[in-house]
């Protein structure tokens, strides 16, 4: 498997060297360079993928590899091509030229997620080679998009390319499958098997507008001030859904931490978790925090209208009690309107594809123990599931000890050590191939 790896190295490092930023607002270089990097690999494999730009420059790569058994539904494995955005000089290198110091792969995109795309084309590739074939089939697709709400991406592909996935039930993509260590030989590997549901709302207050010197009553600015505030100050109960409530009996048991399924706190299991407790904690309740505001054009001049605008994510399940809660807060006087909105989304842990996840992490792993996470974000799975596909969060990567791996997700100095790589190319081979 080294020479699997050397080359998943050299196309990162050339991944992170094609400027990928996508700021969400169109101006960004796009993603039609690296799709065309991708599509010409796997080519020269002697394969046929296709190749769709949801608009100039916004390229998707979608490739087909037929499995032994026609009769078992197919597998899809994605990951998008786009990155947020870097300013080059908050970072130690330069984020857009894929240099290696110090055993890692540094750039923009190093974990979130062209690790994932340089895995998965080097895989392909060397089974092209080696005349190796999947028990099933697999669907592999590079995306556009996917940083700024996917509507060029994952969601372009569903509504008019829905055929290249036919077949399809489940699907494995990036924020999954990283360690956690519980000592010197055990390691918990958490699987994203939920994801909160999205809701975007804009806060609009409206009032009498006026002489900023004058008397007012009927003031926007602080209606809607007094909205955001409350909204902003409001502590969301716990609430353990059946994903969460698993997650803390796994890890519970795994730190030798007394459980209450009665009275739950996972505040002990979070502070073993170290700095990934960050990509955990906002998932035991809902969150919904103010980002922007808009209102008036003079300081002398009380405006007529003021706008707000909050990031929400709701729980699983629980998206009724998350709505009804904002409009309280709120009050009557401000209106809310939906900007995006994404329902949440949840698999079964007790699958054959888990297991054979678990399998695959002990082959190189013997201390591996596979646990369930829900992630407070969302990923590309979400348009997949309106296909009725179940989506996981499984890119394998076992941590060095010390590396805080959740801030390098949209950080500085993002980079994946080369043992990480080495690590992911060997399971996900042996997944892909005897699943």
């Amino acid at each position: 498997m080294r020479t699997v790896t050397d080359e998943a190295v050299g196309f990162l490092t050339d991944l992170l060297r094609i400027d990928t930023s996508n700021p969400g607002d169109g101006t960004g270089p796009g993603e039609r360079e690296a799709a065309e990097y991708v599509a010409e690999r796997l080519h020269d494999a002697g394969l046929d993928p296709v190749y769709l730009e949801s608009a100039p420059r916004r390229g998707n790569v979608v490739v087909r590899i037929p499995g032994l058994d026609p009769a078992l539904p197919a597998l899809l494995v994605h990951g998008h091509l786009d990155v947020v955005p870097a300013d080059a000089s908050e970072w130690s290198l330069p984020p857009f030229a894929g240099e290696h110091r110090e055993g890692s792969v540094w750039g923009r995109g190093a974990v979130d997620m062209k690790d994932m795309d340089a895995m998965m084309l080097a895989l392909v590739r060397a089974w092209a080679r080696e005349g190796r074939t999947p028990r099933r089939d697999l669907v592999f697709a590079w995306m556009a998009d996917e940083e700024a709400g996917s509507a060029l991406g994952s969601r372009y592909l569903v509504r008019h390319h829905r055929e290249l996935f036919d077949g399809c039930a489940e699907a494995i993509s990036e924020v999954g499958g990283f360690s956690v260590p519980v000592g010197p030989q055990r390691r918990l590997y958490l699987i994203e098997t939920a994801q909160k549901g999205l809701h975007w709302l804009r806060l609009v207050a409206e009032g009498r507008p006026g002489h900023g010197s004058m008397l007012h009553t009927d003031n926007a600015v602080a209606e809607l001030a007094g909205a955001v505030a409350r909204i902003a100050a409001h502590r969301w109960p716990l609430v353990l859904t059946p994903t969460t409530r698993a997650f803390l009996t796994e890890a519970a048991e795994a730190f030798n931490i007394p459980f209450d399924p009665d009275s739950p706190d996972p505040a002990q299991v979070l502070e073993c978790l170290g700095p990934l407790a960050r990509l955990v904690d906002a998932s035991f309740r809902h969150t919904a925090n103010p980002t922007r505001l808009s209102a008036g054009y003079k300081t002398n001049v009380v405006p007529g209208r003021a706008m707000a605008e909050i990031d929400g994510r709701f729980l699983p399940g629980l998206e009724d009690d998350f709505e009804r809660t904002l409009a309280e807060l709120a009050g009557p006087r401000v209106r809310l309107e939906t900007i995006e909105r994404d329902e949440a989304v949840t698999a079964p842990f007790d699958t054959t594809l888990v297991a054979a996840m678990a399998t695959a992490l002990a082959s190189e792993d013997e201390g591996a123990r596979a646990v369930p996470y829900c992630l407070s974000a969302g990923t590309d799975n979400m348009a997949f599931a309106t296909l009725g596909i179940n989506g996981y969060g499984f890119v394998p990567r076992r941590l060095p000890p010390g590396l805080d791996f959740s801030a390098l997700f949209h950080g500085i100095d993002e980079r994946i050590p080369l043992a990480s790589l080495d690590f992911g190319v060997r399971v996900l081979d042996k997944l892909l191939t005897q699943y």
